[in-house]
């Protein structure tokens, strides 16, 4: 894994083994179109989704509610997802860091937790938990707004609406509750699914677009400032309710997955399958990015390809040791733990700014600035100033969280890509007739990843060239692809 001095870090991802191809659920909607939207930016980071097919066998007895020691039992779990994810615990933070550039209507003054309010929706439904079910009208209009540039998802739910793929599915969700999620949830439902959803991340949630959800019908236990309790409270709200049992799974981290296989295990005897995201590529996108406005870039790396891929790139490739005090930006995005150390912080001039895109905030050791001798000073929201006793200032954005969804949000074009791969995944996995899939991991089908490609290049007006049956023949594809293998990386 790879990090960003200046800002980036590369990423190379080992290809999986191959898989036997399933039948092309992309083909099944050919037909569909995406309506052309000018002026939209492609992200430059590549997005397979990879599944795990379960075997169906019978049915379970009810879940069981789990007891307050279960919440604090899972922090000692020792694997990689428990580890992971109780990175995410909260840092000793001011106040108003529950506030998001995506969230215009959190009122900082309610310090009730959700799960002592008592809350119901216009249908006089209860099983949900948000900040505000009042908020749901703003949540709508963010949802909305989302779907003009989801043009592909909006295409797969209106061609396969009739057929109601997904009938009969129950799918537990655990991912970032956005406009653009609520999206992908809404098309899920629309295609015939019966959906619970939590959180992946406890500070990324937009709690108006919770409360649309909620309010919509959708069983939704989520709100931006999770304590590390409530965030296992709701996977476990999402997942264990009597009367209803999940057979799909759709996960971004393992979390759910996770806490399934710990607590409820006989669960996965009704699981048909699990789809998992992965993103790769966002150190190469942050270096191109920040290259192409302005910036002179440095690169550190641990493999030596990617290294010697950063060089042909034109990037210096360094240790941070040797660079930091030089450095007027450091970002991380390794998926790794300590990238940023104290020591780095120590030796960073006035005024670096540093923040992570990876996975979560133990890439930079924000614990070793929670000391008595240095100063927290909050500068607005997200933005902190970190002050060392000779007066030096560094600038920590996000506490050391992911900073596009702290502090921003992802384009919901590039979503679009994210959530149509998701659904087709769940498409497939749930109609593919037994023995299709054993009890593997399995990458998505190449032709099915073609397809979602596809789907979104006339918001570029762009075109692709046909091969001829020569062509074809003499390179040995079909003319209709796929056109690389499985195990291919962009």
């Amino acid at each position: 894994m790879t990090d960003c001095v200046g800002d980036a870090k590369l990423e190379a991802k080992q290809a999986s083994k191959e898989f036997k191809e399933s039948e092309n659920v992309a083909e099944k909607y050919s037909a569909m179109t995406a309506t052309k939207n000018s002026d939209v930016n492609m992200n430059v980071g590549e997005l397979s989704a990879a599944f795990t097919a379960v075997p169906t066998l019978k049915s379970v007895k009810k879940i069981q509610f789990a007891n307050q020691e279960d919440k604090q039992e899972f922090s000692k779990f020792p694997t990689k997802a428990g580890r992971r994810s109780l990175s995410r615990s909260i840092s000793q933070s001011s106040t108003d860091s529950y506030s998001s550039a995506a969230s215009y209507t959190d009122s900082s003054d309610d310090e009730t937790s959700p799960r002592d309010k008592s809350q119901v929706n216009s249908k006089g439904s209860s099983d949900f938990c948000v900040k505000n079910i009042k908020q749901a009208e703003f949540g709508r209009r963010e949802i909305e707004i989302a779907e003009q540039d989801m043009s592909a998802l909006i295409s797969l739910r209106k061609r396969a609406q009739g057929e109601k793929p997904l009938a009969g599915a129950k799918v537990a969700g655990c991912t970032h509750i956005t406009a653009q999620t609520a999206v992908l949830i809404e098309t899920l439902v629309a295609l015939g699914a019966q959906c619970r959803w939590t959180a992946c991340n406890i500070y990324s949630t937009q709690n108006e677009v919770a409360a649309a959800l909620a309010e919509s019908g959708v069983s939704v236990f989520a709100w931006k400032g999770e304590s590390e309790d409530d965030f296992w409270w709701c996977i476990d709200r999402c997942v264990n309710m009597d009367g209803w049992q999940a057979n799909m799974i759709l996960d971004d981290g393992g979390d759910l997955t996770h806490w399934v296989y710990k607590k409820y295990p006989a669960v996965f005897k009704k699981v048909r399958g699990i789809v998992e995201e992965s993103v790769t590529g966002v150190g190469k996108g942050c270096c191109s990015a920040l290259k192409a406005l302005g910036a002179i870039v440095c690169v550190t790396e641990i493999d030596p390809i990617c290294a010697l891929q950063a060089c042909m790139d034109g990037f210096k490739v360094v240790k941070l040791n040797e660079v930091v005090r030089h450095m007027d930006m450091v970002i991380t995005c390794t998926g790794n733990k300590n990238v940023v150390t104290r020591e780095h912080l120590d030796r960073m001039k006035n005024g670096c700014i540093v923040c992570n895109m990876g996975h979560s905030n133990t890439e930079i050791d924000v614990a070793s600035l929670r000391t008595p001798e240095l100063t927290w000073e909050r500068v607005r929201s997200q933005v902190d100033h970190v002050i060392w006793p000779d007066g030096k200032r560094v600038i920590l954005l996000a506490e050391g969280r992911l900073l596009n969804l702290s502090c921003s949000t992802v384009p919901s074009f590039v979503l679009s890509i994210t959530a149509t791969t998701q659904a087709l995944a769940l498409i497939e996995l749930y109609n593919a007739p037994d023995g299709r899939y054993k009890q593997d991991v399995y990458l998505l089908p190449k032709k099915m990843d073609e397809y979602v490609a596809s789907l979104h290049l006339p918001n570029f007006d762009a075109h692709l060239t046909e091969l001829s049956d020569e062509q074809a023949k003499y390179m040995g594809l079909n003319k209709n692809g796929p056109f690389k293998p499985n195990y291919y990386r962009y």
